[in-house]
């Protein structure tokens, strides 16, 4: 909403010396957003001067028709004699008055006007046009044809209104009040604590059975129409020059005297009006709604589809105009009132969600339609309507019909109750009832009561729905900036949960073993499930579709954190970093199919711990997960010796260090799992509650994955559940003890079968050694001819202590050979010669 400050000063009785900047601070803190102050005319200089064409010769032999003119500029140029102007627009006569722009002045844009010699004339100036003014466009096209009865010689800088100041408001949504001067003209009253005139306030004769007929068939889409009509306009009056003064520096573009009438008041007064062509009425004007497939043709010349939701102004043949939005070619205006001598003015009132529909649907938003959907004053409707019909008869000559059609659909005031320190508790400010009620009252509510207050909201204001929206005009008004810093005083807690200590030493463990982390969105699609080789029976498939996804190619929730890592490591693969380690932490959204639907909790009270617990059942499992991502070299070359490329035993080392994090003892297996290479893919068990449980995979990327992926070659990957190693740790952390006395430690390498897994043997030898065993490490694995076709030898180093002695050899021996016998009963293992 652009706001002219010589307009706004016609309601308020702002002081002189106040500028529009400080207007501006007065509006910024009252809490609307008055993004600049524009300076209209601030770099012209005159004299600028109103002229009488004397005579116009026409210059031939150029390119472009050129006129030499003698213009009557009275006094103004010292001289009284006719100035000489040279001037390619032939949009007037001789005998017209125009506005001269003499030798000395500057225009906007700093251009200096001089006498100069053109088309072998000499030019001692300019006649202008709006645009060289900086006005606009004004319609005409040309240069300004003023009306016959401006003196020659005048000051057209005050004539033209040229200089002023205008505030551009970005008026937000619950705020359609300000999209008027009505409305800004209030809160700047308010702001300064000055009275309000109020353009409203009008006398309006009573409705009678005289007036145009109009038929509402939906008082729903229409609850209050007003129909005026003027007869006797004349068709040579024009919008004078302070209407199209008015409208140009709001932003719009006149028109014709009718039209700039209807604009002028909707910007005074907010309301949105219409004037019909009254000899263009076939009938009754009505309300209803539009027939699917039905057939319009709106004022900017596009036939248009209507919807059954769109609500139509009619008459006896159909549609003649699109309610809230735009008129009907069909009863059009004859532009500059060639023909037209009589109109009806129409003044309603719709719902805004169906016109705010029907704008969008049709993609035609107007300045109509962007004040019904953010609401406007149904009760000045009649007094919007009463204001046209003034205007009308003053400016056009016409006389104004007796007849006052109004239709109302009865509908109460809007009342809430609310304590008087409700806005001291919001604001954490004591205000006092006697703040509180007078700032309502300055809003234009009426206010009854004592500690309980009942407050009556303006008509104006239908976003005033509830306590809270009262309590934000007290606090607003009394200034956002007298609110108090204060710290919020939150009660004590008891520190993180065991979930999310965890949560933290992993994240620290894995950054302290290289990794960076790479947190990503939890959105997927099918496809990427494709990529990675999913069967179609596989659980990872069964996905958490939202109803509105940011995205169509990610519609659903993640089941598995794999997709966003490895989306990060092709970007930067793809950006020169080849060597990375990426991890990490996030929950995965896994269905069960139990779920049901949640109930729509009220928002006025806590819920209760059975709708807690109902809206808890509606969602999916969730469980904690981490992963890591590795590619190019785990281990940089330099001069301490050769690096290494990123191996799958990497991978399934970032899970021994998190199980590490987490207080267990991870076994390693063997396996077979999208979207990992077949023989290069673990799978990693916990003991939860006596009974060995899946907890992840690690190991490389399958081929085909890495090519769908794009990838670079030999990634690896690894997923673990968080939730599952919490529920197999034993709680907090103890710190070790650290024993004064030597550690034994026995070799020993073991021939199994080849299709005997590591971690068996490692199980039984750890069994097998008893309580003196303190740790045991795979460090070799060898395959031979000299083994034997089908065996491997594992080769472990144990290491003995005890905490209250020094171990003997016999004693380390003996928990060898333990160790090394039960390996061999549950395994086969035989100790390599």
């Amino acid at each position: 909403m652009r706001v002219p400050l010589s307009w706004l000063r016609e309601y308020v009785d702002l002081p002189a010396t106040e500028t529009g900047h400080d207007v501006q601070a007065k509006l910024v803190s009252a809490g609307l957003e008055v993004e600049r102050v524009e300076q209209l005319g601030a770099d012209l200089k005159g004299p600028l001067v109103v002229g009488r064409v004397l005579t116009i010769e026409e210059l031939e032999g150029f390119k472009k028709p050129i006129r030499f003119c003698t213009v009557d500029v009275g006094q103004a140029n010292g001289t009284g004699e006719p100035q000489e102007i040279v001037c390619g627009a032939r949009n007037f006569a001789v005998g017209d008055k125009v506005v001269v722009v003499l030798p000395g002045a500057v225009l906007p844009g700093d251009f200096a006007i001089a006498a100069r010699k053109t088309y072998g004339k000499t030019s001692h100036g300019m006649i202008c046009s709006g645009d060289e003014l900086g006005m606009g466009d004004d319609g005409s096209g040309g240069i300004i044809v003023l009306a016959p009865e401006h003196e020659v010689g005048t000051d057209a800088v005050e004539l033209l209104e040229l200089v002023d100041e205008v505030l551009d408001i970005a008026v937000t949504p619950d705020r359609g009040y300000a999209l008027s001067m009505r409305g800004v003209a209030r809160e700047t009253a308010t702001a300064y604590g000055l009275d309000l005139r109020d353009p409203a306030l009008l006398d309006v004769p009573n409705p009678n059975a005289f007036g145009h007929p109009v038929q509402i068939a939906d008082p729903l889409g229409c609850d209050r129409f007003t129909a005026r009509t003027v007869t006797g306009l004349s068709p040579e009056a024009r919008s004078p020059i302070w209407l199209r003064r008015r409208l140009q520096k709001a932003g719009m573009r006149p028109i014709s005297l009718a039209v700039d009438i209807t604009n002028y008041v909707m910007l005074e007064l907010g309301q949105p009006l219409h004037a019909y062509d009254r000899s263009r009425i076939q009938g009754a004007i009505g309300v209803r709604r539009a027939e699917r497939g039905e057939k319009f043709t709106t004022l900017d010349g596009a036939k248009r589809t209507l919807d059954a939701e769109d609500l139509v102004i009619t008459d006896d043949r159909g549609p003649i105009g699109l309610a809230g939005v735009m008129g009907g070619a069909n009863t059009e205006i004859d532009d500059a009132m060639g023909t037209t001598t009589e109109v009806v003015v129409e003044a309603a009132h719709f719902d805004p969600i169906s016109i705010a529909r029907t704008a969008r649907r049709h993609k035609l938003a107007s300045e109509a339609s962007k004040r019904f959907e953010r609401g406007v004053d149904p009760e000045a409707a009649s007094a919007a309507a009463q204001r046209t019909v003034d205007l009308l008869v003053l400016l056009a000559g016409g006389t104004a019909d007796a007849g006052v059609t109004q239709v109302i659909t009865p509908s109460a005031p809007h009342t809430i109750t609310v304590p008087a320190n409700h806005p001291d508790q919001v604001a954490g400010v004591e205000y006092g009832r006697e703040t509180v009620v007078r700032r309502l009252q300055q809003v234009g509510c009426d206010v009854y009561g004592q500690d309980e207050l009942i407050v009556t909201v303006p008509s104006w204001r239908p976003d005033l729905t509830d306590p809270n929206d009262l309590a934000e005009e007290v606090i607003r008004l009394e200034g956002y900036e007298n609110l108090p810093s204060t710290l919020p005083k939150p009660p004590a807690g008891l520190g993180l949960t065991d979930r999310q200590r965890l949560h933290r030493r992993i994240g620290r463990a894995l950054a302290g073993a290289g990794y960076v982390e790479a947190l990503n969105y939890p959105f997927i699609g099918t496809e990427v499930l494709d990529q990675l080789g999913l069967e179609a029976d596989d659980p990872r498939r069964t996905l958490v579709r939202l109803v509105n996804p940011l995205s169509d190619e990610e519609p659903a929730m993640r089941t598995t954190l794999l997709p966003g890592l490895l989306g990060a490591l092709r970007r930067n693969d793809g950006r020169g970093s080849h060597d990375l380690a990426l991890f990490e932490t996030g929950l995965v959204f896994r269905p069960t199919g139990e779920e049901h639907k949640a109930e729509r909790l009220s928002v006025d009270r806590r819920p209760t711990d059975e709708e807690i617990a109902g809206i808890d059942a509606a969602l999916p499992r969730q469980p904690r997960r981490a992963a890591v991502v590795l590619a190019g070299a785990r281990e940089q070359a330099g001069w301490w010796g050769k690096g290494r490329p990123a191996h799958w035993a990497d991978a399934v080392e970032a899970a021994r260090v998190i199980a590490r994090e987490a207080g267990v003892e991870l076994t390693v297996r063997g396996d077979r799992h999208a979207p990992w290479h077949p023989g290069r893919c673990a799978a990693l068990y916990v003991t939860v509650n006596g009974e060995e449980t899946l907890v992840g995979h690690a190991g490389e990327l399958h081929p085909r994955v890495i090519k769908a992926l794009h990838l670079p070659e030999r990634s690896c990957a690894m997923e673990i559940e968080l939730d599952l190693l919490e529920q197999a740790g034993t709680g907090a952390l103890l710190a070790p003890r650290i024993s004064t006395f030597p550690v034994a430690t026995q070799d020993v390498a073991l021939v199994v079968s080849g299709d005997v897994e590591a971690a068996d043997v490692e199980t039984s030898l750890r069994e097998g050694a008893g309580e003196l065993l303190e740790s045991i490490r795979l460090f070799d694995v060898y395959a031979g001819e000299q083994l034997g076709e089908g065996r491997k030898s594992l080769a472990y180093a144990l290491r003995f202590r005890a905490g209250d002695r020094t171990l003997t050899v016999d004693e380390a021996s003996a928990a060898r050979d333990s160790a090394v016998a039960l390996a061999g009963e549950r395994t086969g293992a035989v100790l390599r010669a």
